[in-house]
């Protein structure tokens, strides 16, 4: 196995992850360079994980000139993904990881997936939560044959679509064994999540109809329906896969079930733990041992990778045009010359009765958009 040399930029939240599943893969990675705003992250990374000789620095194109990574981390917005992308050809990177969603337009996706093909560049975006154990154990009973064939597939994510809503797209193509979309339909409305830094309206609702004949409903937003006590708060998710001999269904908090033949045709449920619990659950881990194989052996591509991630994107995309345009939208999507649909959405969506949204939120709204 080789060792893969990382930098890394931005230690937030989830930049301090991705540095743990980094460092948790002894032998197939060494960091050789942190990069933040805020010198006491990168103080506690190098505390934490024994990083006393990595240097630091407070300019991402520094770091990267100085240390001339195999592989670059980088959590940030979306906002500033391509601009990261663009840094990391001029200095050579062989492998890329970010956060989701991967852009904030499709064209702006469409051109970071062309640069890392044209360039030799292998990155995966970060859909790491198909890694937790109620995940793989309903992908496991699905490849087992315990639902049969499968008919339709159900995403709910309370959260917006650019927060959760890529993530389940992205385990909905994952689940159907990469078949992908050939047409979506949908609806949105809701302008107060078009200022978010993952910008999307507040509910999106849409249906697509796959390769395989499998048909796929995607709700994202505050009116998709609530499963959990409320201290699960607006995280409440859930993807269900539909069979001829059954149902399973998965959620990001631990949550599952199975109706099945294994079953009996009996609904059994329980609760694993969920994607808070970093350090009891380790899929960051998992998601940084397979990338590693990837840039090992060309063979064992990503499940999360640039090319998957896009075709997730572009569902949503096709979904909100879709509302835009009042047609169904043909996939692939080959003519990107068209405003952006966040930009059209902030022009073209009405205001609306928003006090569920606002309770969603937990904040008090300044103007009532009754």
């Amino acid at each position: 196995m080789t060792e893969h040399t990382v930098a890394v930029m931005g230690l937030g939240v989830r930049g301090k992850i991705h540095v743990n599943g980094i460092a948790e893969n002894k032998g197939r990675y060494k960091i050789v360079g942190l990069c933040d705003n805020h010198k006491e992250n990168m103080d506690l990374m190098k505390e934490k994980y024994s990083l006393d000789d990595v240097p630091c620095f407070a300019d991402v194109e520094e770091m990267l000139k100085t240390t001339r990574p195999e592989v670059f981390v980088f959590a940030t917005y979306p906002d500033l993904r391509l601009s990261m992308i663009e840094l990391a050809i001029r200095y050579g990177v062989r492998a890329i990881s970010l956060e989701k969603p991967m852009a904030e337009s499709l064209q702006e996706a469409k051109t970071m997936k062309d640069l890392c093909a044209k360039n030799g560049i292998k990155a995966v975006v970060c859909h790491q939560q198909k890694y937790l154990s109620q995940m793989q154990a309903l992908k496991k009973r699905i490849e087992d044959g315990e639902i049969g064939e499968i008919t339709k597939i159900h995403v709910e994510t309370q959260a917006w679509f650019s927060q959760l809503g890529t993530h389940y797209v992205d385990y909905m193509l994952w689940a159907n064994g990469g078949y992908k979309a050939k047409w979506v339909c949908g609806h949105v409305h809701g302008p107060i999540c078009l200022d978010d830094t993952h910008p999307a309206p507040d509910y999106l609702l849409g249906t697509c109809e796959m390769e395989n004949g499998v048909h796929g409903y995607v709700e994202c937003g505050y009116l998709s329906e609530a499963h959990n006590p409320p201290e699960y708060g607006s995280s409440d998710n859930r993807l269900t896969v539909y069979g001829t001999d059954g149902y399973v269904y998965a959620e990001t908090d631990g949550f599952w079930g199975a109706c099945t033949k294994a079953t009996n045709g009996r609904l059994i449920k329980g609760k694993d733990p969920g994607w808070r619990n970093h350090q009891q659950v380790p899929i960051q881990t998992d998601y940084y041992r397979d990338f590693a194989d990837w840039l090992d052996d060309d063979s064992k591509v990503h499940s999360c990778n640039i090319d998957t991630a896009y075709h997730g994107y572009e569902i949503l995309e096709g979904m909100c045009l879709s509302a835009l345009r009042n047609v169904r939208i043909d996939l692939p999507i080959t003519d990107l010359d068209y405003e952006p649909v966040v930009e059209q959405m902030h022009r073209e969506l009405p205001p609306c009765n928003s006090k569920k949204m606002f309770v969603y939120l937990g904040k008090t709204p300044h103007v009532e958009r009754d």
